[in-house]
């Protein structure tokens, strides 16, 4: 293409652009420009006494905290810092995806939870689900449908961090048209017409914003079913399209086919709304890895080069991805990412930094650094802390108990009690629960009896069952058959 076509192209491309920005401000329908929320940094909060408790259930449990992650957190500052790039990048209107790759009890969840508290706190809205059997990115069976509905009833936003906070998404969206409405004298539906009109450049954004026309429309006449099946709609509880055309009037639903599509437009709409953008976090990838049927997991892997084109190449606006999965996920050259060459050619480790010995926190892919056993000392502290509820005189172990424990585990299973440190923190809140209901014990008499075993990946057969787990075997072994 000749430097003429491309400058005729680019000049195109804008005039269309500011044609579209000058038919939004209709009346007074365009959005006033929001500043970029400053993201707050990291720094300790007063301790609650139920972000306590579920803090040290969670530990005990093995499983990561839904609250309370900056009483806990310790190293990580790398990638910390590398997120809250990508959040401010959606809040300017762009779009990011980053791959979180580290090993089983490595920190994955935890780093994700930890993000995704920071987006809210950026007054983000987030969207976040474990990939499972039944809840896929493709699929035909309706387990794309489970995932997005899954998200959809786990949005969060910064006053409803715990969850089902479309309602109140839609609320605030209204709210703000009819607050424009008065100061400018023009009608809330021909607002609210103007205000999503580009929706219908993008895929279901039509039927999306006549589900947001028949909400309010639903508010104005106190007609709580419809307001309830406007809701029901935009996360993905229909499954029969006549059923939302009965209840709506739109003849499309979030369906297999559509359900990238609509996270697209939720991430338009929450914009739309007053906030900062969408983050959707996908934790528990691997279970693609772990697919049986290759054309499946083929056709999962093209939906993950689908949205990575989107952010990398400036499609998709105000939405972010965060993907999190083993490295066997990423590099088997079998069945994980890297057996997709497009995939492998876009997330390719960075061979100037891997010579260098330096991380680059720009790639997509961000492998987690294993934490040092200073930073696990460091956690064990904060642990303490948290289990005493904030009070220094209730601390039920001295400094060199903490410092005999991790030598007791290093004695037991060696380096990978700081670099898959789950079982060592399980085990130290066992120690710390034991203790606080026997106070004639002492930490001395209990520590050799300490049994800590390393983090173990999960079996095949967990997810899949026995017989796709031995099919998944026999396939990938028939990469090496020759006659």
């Amino acid at each position: 293409m000749c430097a003429t076509t491309v400058a005729k192209s680019t000049t195109a491309t804008f005039k269309r652009r500011q044609d579209d920005a000058d038919a939004f401000d209709f009346a007074g329908a365009t959005p006033p420009k929001r500043t970029p929320r400053r993201i707050p940094a990291h720094n300790q909060q007063p301790l609650r006494p139920r972000e306590r408790d579920a803090i040290i259930q969670s530990l005990r449990a093995g499983v990561t905290p839904r609250c309370g992650l900056p009483h806990i957190q310790v190293g990580r500052d790398g990638e910390i810092a590398a997120m809250r790039e990508d959040i401010e990048r959606i809040q300017d209107g762009g779009a990011s995806i980053r791959f979180i790759i580290g090993e089983y009890g490595s920190g994955k969840s935890f780093f994700l939870q930890l993000t995704r508290a920071i987006a809210l706190e950026s007054d983000l809205v987030t969207l976040h689900a474990d990939l499972a059997p039944d809840r896929r990115l493709c699929a035909t069976q309706g387990q794309a449908r489970n995932l997005y509905a899954e998200l959809a009833h786990n949005m969060a936003t910064r006053a409803k961090p715990e969850g089902n906070a479309m309602k109140s998404v839609v609320e605030r969206f209204v709210a703000a048209v009819r607050k424009r409405a008065d100061a400018t004298g023009v009608s809330v539906a021909h607002l609210i017409s103007a205000q999503l009109a580009h929706f219908s450049e993008h895929v279901g954004g039509y039927d999306f914003a006549s589900v947001i026309h028949a909400y309010w429309e639903a508010c104005e006449r106190g007609n709580e079913e419809r307001k309830n099946n406007a809701v029901r709609w935009l996360r993905g509880e229909f499954t029969h399209r006549a059923d939302a055309r009965n209840a709506l009037g739109v003849r499309s639903i979030v369906d297999d086919d559509r359900m990238y599509d609509h996270l697209k437009l939720l991430g338009l709409f929450v914009h739309q709304a007053g906030y900062g953008g969408l983050l959707v976090c996908l934790d528990e990838m691997v279970n693609l890895y772990k697919l049986a049927n290759g054309p499946a997991r083929m056709a999962n892997y093209e939906q993950v080069l689908r949205i990575c084109n989107d952010c990398l190449q400036g499609s998709a606006a105000h939405i972010g991805f965060l993907m999190g999965g083993t490295p066997d996920f990423l590099f088997d050259p079998h069945k994980g990412l890297y057996s997709y060459e497009a995939l492998h050619s876009r997330l390719a480790e960075n061979t100037f930094a891997r010579n260098a010995g330096v991380v680059d926190y720009t790639a997509p892919t961000l492998h987690l650094a294993n934490l040092s056993p200073e930073d696990l000392l460091a956690l064990l502290h904060n642990i303490r802390h948290v289990y005493a509820a904030g009070n220094a005189s209730q601390r039920l172990l001295p400094d060199e108990a903490l410092h005999a424990f991790l030598a007791h585990c290093a004695l037991c299973i060696g380096q990978e009690y700081f670099r898959t440190p789950r079982n060592t923190i399980k085990e130290f809140v066992n120690l710390l629960a034991v203790l606080a209901q026997n106070p004639a014990l002492h930490w001395s008499e209990l520590l050799p009896q300490v049994c800590v075993s390393p983090d173990r990946e999960s079996g095949m057969s967990d997810a899949l069952g026995d017989d796709m787990s031995q099919r998944a075997t026999d396939d990938s072994g028939l990469v090496s058959f020759q006659l």
